[in-house]
This record gives C-alpha cells, sequence and structure tokens, in this order.
C-alpha cells in the first residue's frame, strides 16, 4: 500500500532522461538533463510548473531566457514553444 521509492535519486544524467512519476488530474514528471544536453522545443497540454530540484536550468520561452537553480520554481502557460539547457548536471519536476 504505502512505497519509498528511489526513483529521483537513481534517475542517472544521460543526456535526456524522462520518468513519468504519476498520472491523474495532475501530471508529474522528471526529468534528468546532462550539461550541456536540451529539451527540445515542445509546448504543454497544460498550465505547468517546473521545480529544479537539482543543478541548474535555462527555460527559453517567447524569446526569453530564464535561469532556473536548485530550489527554485517557475510557472509557465500551456501552448508556448519553450525549450530546456543544462547549465550543469540536472533534475527537475515538471508539474501540469
Amino acid at each position: 500500500m504505502y512505497q519509498i521509492n528511489d526513483t529521483i535519486k537513481n534517475q542517472a544524467f544521460n543526456k535526456l532522461q524522462v520518468s513519468k512519476l504519476n498520472d491523474g488530474p495532475a501530471e508529474t514528471l522528471l526529468i534528468s538533463l546532462e550539461k550541456d544536453a536540451t529539451f527540445p522545443e515542445h509546448t504543454a497540454p497544460r498550465d505547468a510548473q517546473i521545480i529544479v530540484l537539482e543543478g541548474e536550468i535555462n527555460f527559453h520561452i517567447n524569446s526569453e531566457v530564464y535561469p532556473i537553480k536548485t530550489h527554485q520554481d517557475f510557472k509557465f502557460p500551456k501552448d508556448i514553444p519553450h525549450w530546456v539547457k543544462a547549465m550543469e548536471n540536472s533534475k527537475f519536476l515538471i508539474i501540469r
């Protein structure tokens, strides 16, 4: 019934890794991004929030760049093209 997992801790830095942590009304994705790797341009199906667990990323949206560091979060709207570059090995959650 109850279970503790090490999914976040154990997910490797190997370019881009994506794991779905849960389904439901709010989907949570765990992203691991190796330094200098990118999460290619895409859009979100719903308004979303990024929470950086480890590292630093540059979030690109509407011709702007937002540096987001460990323990910071960033909210963004659906249907707007965006992409992410890791400035160092990084892990972050996308909640949408």
